[in-house]
Formats: C-alpha cells, structure tokens, sequence
C-alpha cells in the first residue's frame, strides 16, 4: 500500500511489524512475513541509519524500535495505522494480536 511512499514493500512490511510489537529482530520479522532474511536486514540497516529506528543488542540478537527522537515519528505511526486499514483482515488479525509468549502446549485454539 505504501511501497511507492517508502520506496521498498519490505520496509512498510518492518515498520508495520515495529508499530504492531513495539520491538522485533530481523529473524522474527522474516518469519512472520515469510520472507528472505537479506532484505529485511538491509531495510532494518537503512531505518536506523535514516534515524527512524535504534537499535539494541540482547545477547547475540540486535533488537530493533522506533526511535522515540524521530522527528516525524506521531505522524509515521498514524500513516502506517492509516494504511493497515486497507489490509486483509487476516494480516490485521495478525497484527494486532499481541501474544507475546507462547500458548500452553495442548490447549485448544
């Protein structure tokens, strides 16, 4: 939806995931899109040299938020909320399900 704004599909595909969980690593976001790791890495590389993320390292893992100094960041968070509007409910779902921690082995979905 946004790709000709942001210039690349995945990088509206890494702040969305961002925006929806608050932090995330580019393995996390590869799995959760089903996509290659490279270009979400190179997208995670471009964002926080643009300023846009910073990032932490957690062991052996870089973990990656908006940065909160980003000027224009209240206005990129209410554009990415805009577009999702336009998204498959299913993608939606996914988004905005915000489980963190995994379901008892089992239990029934």
């Amino acid at each position: 939806m946004l790709e000709p704004i942001f210039g690349s599909k995945c990088r509206e595909q890494v702040l969305q995931f961002i925006l929806a969980f608050d932090d995330g690593y580019a393995t996390q976001i590869k799995t959760f899109y089903k996509t290659g790791l490279d270009p979400v890495q190179k997208q995670l590389e471009k964002l926080e040299l643009g300023g846009v993320l910073v990032s932490k390292n957690v062991g052996k893992t870089i973990l990656y938020s908006f940065n909160p100094r980003y000027a224009f960041l209240d206005e990129l968070k209410n554009l990415l909320l805009k577009a999702r509007e336009f998204y498959k409910p299913e993608l939606i779902e996914q988004l905005t399900m915000s489980r963190k921690r995994p379901r008892r082995q089992g239990k029934p979905l």
